[in-house]
């Protein structure tokens, strides 16, 4: 059967959630004029119909670490196996099977410097079938991250957004340190980013107001944010295309911010590599994409070339399900 495709108060929902992903169904209810109940039932549909879930993602950039973005160039045979073992990593995510196939592409955040190399420099070396491997390095987030493409839809009023929106997060000025208790609360949210308070005591043992002043530390500080998955194709957009756009250095910050507002724009960095900015973007068929790319893409100064590659299949968005 044909999933149902979200209605309004759907959508409202779902941008709602990317604003704030525990915010409490009672608020979002109060703010969008519905009933309590009337949330909680679409968020269960729209589990079953989009395959929503909300997930606690830990920005590596507060801790002092980095991002990687993997190419991995293969055999057509190999690539499915290849991208089903890193998916199953749990320092991976975003594993698609990209152009015709013969590549695999993932976003890596290794812990250590040693488990950066561990990878790149043995074990994928290593792995046959495996034609190349190019490592890149993400410099600038412009879009993505903790503000995802569901703040672009628009489904909420200026007023529903500012009821719904969480206080900023404070600036960094030094990578913040965590403990274990830290660890523990980042693990259970990772696999359920509106996990009860209760269920997150017992995961470390402390009282749950404890829990509650580590929770809004880690949210506060930017270490911890809550991020939306769900089945693009359901919204509207068939085909999802990945960009590397080779941009003069003085233009960089401008191409970088406005990729940024266009509504095709899921993600964009900066990044090391021939290529200096990455960006995944969403269509509603292949025609679109060619218009944006000679429109939006072709209309912006500093940019000298671009690489276009189709996803085939998305292995992994921020955590992995087998079958999904």
């Amino acid at each position: 059967m044909q999933s149902q495709a979200p209605d309004p108060l759907d959508l409202k929902l779902l941008q709602a959630l990317q604003l704030d992903g525990r915010a409490p169904f009672n608020r979002i209810a109060q703010a969008l004029g519905v009933s309590d109940q009337t949330v909680a039932r679409r968020f269960r549909r729209l589990g079953a119909t989009v395959q929503l879930r909300v997930l606690g993602i830990t920005d590596e950039s507060r801790l002092g670490r980095s991002t990687w973005l993997l190419r991995l160039r293969c055999t057509p045979d190999a690539a499915e196996q290849l991208a089903g073992a890193l998916a199953r990593r749990p320092d991976t995510s975003y594993v698609s099977v990209i152009s015709g196939g013969t590549e695999v592409m993932c976003a890596m955040k290794p812990r250590t410097r040693q488990a950066r190399d561990e990878l790149l420099l043995d074990r994928l070396q290593r792995t046959p079938r495996v034609t190349s491997v190019s490592a890149h390095c993400l410099l600038h987030h412009f879009c993505g991250g903790p503000v995802g493409w569901l703040s672009k839809i628009n489904a909420l009023s200026p007023g529903e957004q500012a009821a719904l929106s969480p206080p900023p997060t404070e600036p960094v000025t030094a990578p913040i340190v965590l403990e274990d208790a830290d660890e523990a609360l980042l693990a259970i949210l990772s696999r359920d980013g509106r996990a009860p308070l209760t269920e997150l005591q017992a995961s470390t043992g402390l009282p749950e107001s404890a829990v509650k002043r580590r929770l809004d530390r880690l949210r506060s500080s930017g270490v911890l944010y809550l991020d939306v998955q769900f089945d693009h194709e359901h919204l509207g957009n068939d085909v999802v295309a990945m960009l590397w756009l080779t941009v003069a250095p003085a233009a960089l910050a401008d191409v970088g911010h406005a990729l940024a507002t266009h509504p095709e724009v899921r993600f964009a960095a900066a990044t090391t590599g021939q290529a200096n900015i990455v960006a995944a973007t969403l269509h509603a068929d292949a025609g679109g994409l060619y218009t944006y790319l000679s429109s939006k893409i072709g209309a912006l100064d500093g940019v000298h070339s671009i690489e276009t590659a189709l996803t085939l299949r998305e292995v992994k968005q921020l955590t992995y399900e087998p079958g999904r």
